[in-house]
């Protein structure tokens, strides 16, 4: 048994797939080699790094072929299609000699995908363990690519919840021209199949997810639980004709990117879930971005101190939820000060760019300045740390009153919509998640 692991084949401005070129290849083993595939695994990495194209998505191509054919026929398969052209595509080929099972795959080689999954890994990283391993590879560029196409070995040891993604293609004289999906099919389509098939449509922006824009040679790729109901969502929908389709193992929509934890120790280009406390009230800034900044939760059980002798933590992380991820900024602007909250995502330039929330605890009241029992007047500060006087009748209070405060949210899970969302990231309709969830469509 063999597995072959391909990355890096795409090209921002040229087009062009992994998905389709291990399709291609997939085909072509069953073709001139009469050998079986018993999957394609579709492996979305880490999201935060750098060097990806879009979706930063590695293959693994799981089949009964020799491995020296196996290679052979990638090799020429990647030679002819991959977008070499592009001084940022840097293709990839490994080729490992296991059963697809996963306590056949070395444990080094399923540490080497959860790593690219979730942290950084340099060209000479993969290319010690293939060395070691014995694999059989071949690179263009600077081998980068053996990067992913190492991990999607790995992958099939290293995690544990799958999902399925059906993608039809293209015909190749369409590459590059508008695609003919007929809108209203998608969206009859997605209707049928949700939630067990998900982010097929955005509701609220009116908008088709599953269609991509870019000029490549996916018609439409339709996600979810079950291989047959995503096959069945893409038979319904009406368009240009199909020359080729896939059905995909994936990780997408389960989250396996995020990692657990802290504020002050979250590093740049990996993902988070953060526990922590509202220390500013929300700010929209140029361009509709809203950003929030949480502290520890142990600076919020500290006792609060008054309008003029407050000392909050230092130690604070800067949250965002940007223009494109839309709706969701209404959420993150209702936040108040004082909330606790779950925060998952991205941190780039020490600000976390937020996939979903979970409101764990709302301020359910606020402290105001103490009105004057007397004369109902507002009072005065009576200077630092001595509270409050009122100016007129000598009364005084001890420290700030609490008034109820009216609220636009609830507690659970929050996240952004399905224009938004990144492959990996888990939709809200999947659940297993730990508190009540308040889905987007």
């Amino acid at each position: 048994m063999t597995i072959v692991g391909i990355d890096d084949t795409d090209s921002r401005e040229r087009g062009m797939c992994t998905t389709y070129v291990a399709a291609t290849i997939a085909d072509r083993l069953r073709q001139e080699s009469d050998a079986s595939v018993a999957r394609v695994l579709l492996v979305r990495l880490n999201p935060a790094v750098e060097y990806k194209t879009r979706g930063n998505a590695s293959l693994a191509i799981h089949t009964d072929c020799d491995p020296d054919r196996a290679f052979a026929t990638a090799c020429d398969r990647l030679e002819s299609l991959a977008e070499t052209d592009d001084e940022r595509t840097n293709p990839g080929l490994v080729v490992a000699d296991h059963v697809p099972e996963a306590d056949a795959i070395p444990a080094d080689v399923s540490r080497f995908a959860h790593t690219a999954i979730r942290d950084h890994l340099e060209p000479a990283d993969a290319a010690t363990l293939i060395e070691r391993r014995g694999y059989r590879s071949w690179h263009a560029g600077d081998g980068r690519g053996r990067i992913g196409a190492l991990a999607a070995i790995g992958a099939w040891a290293a995690l544990e919840e799958w999902t399925h993604e059906h993608i039809s293609y293209r015909e190749s004289d369409r590459w590059g021209t508008p695609r003919e999906v007929d809108h209203e099919s998608v969206f009859a389509a997605a209707e049928w199949g949700y939630p067990a098939v998900w982010d097929t449509v955005d509701r609220g922006e009116d908008e088709t997810v599953c269609v991509p824009h870019t000029p490549g040679p996916i018609l439409y790729g339709i996600r979810g639980d079950d291989p047959d109901a995503v096959r069945s969502v893409a038979d319904r929908i009406e368009s240009e004709p199909v020359a080729a389709s896939r059905l995909f193992v994936t990780n997408q929509g389960t989250d396996v990117h995020l990692r657990d934890g802290s504020i002050g120790t979250v590093e740049n280009g990996r993902a988070y879930r953060v526990e922590g406390r509202v220390a500013s009230e929300p700010e929209t800034r140029r361009g509709g971005h809203v950003f929030v900044d949480i502290e520890p939760l142990a600076a919020a059980d500290e006792e609060d101190g008054d309008a003029e002798g407050d000392d909050r933590s230092a130690e604070r992380l800067t949250c965002a939820a940007f223009e494109p991820t839309k709706r969701f900024r209404d959420r993150v602007r209702a936040l108040r000060v004082g909330d606790r909250i779950t925060a998952c995502g991205e941190v780039a330039s020490g600000t976390l760019k937020l996939e979903k929330v979970a409101v764990r605890d709302l301020v359910r009241t606020e402290r105001v300045t103490p009105t004057c029992p007397d004369c109902e007047r507002t009072m005065e500060s009576a200077g630092r740390m001595q509270g409050y006087r009122c100016r007129d009748c000598g009364t005084s209070a001890a420290e700030r009153a609490q008034r109820p405060l009216e609220r636009d949210l609830e507690t659970g899970w929050y996240e952004v919509p399905p224009c938004a969302r990144r492959h990996i990231a888990k939709p809200l309709v999947r659940g297993g998640f730990d508190a009540p969830t308040h889905p987007e469509r």
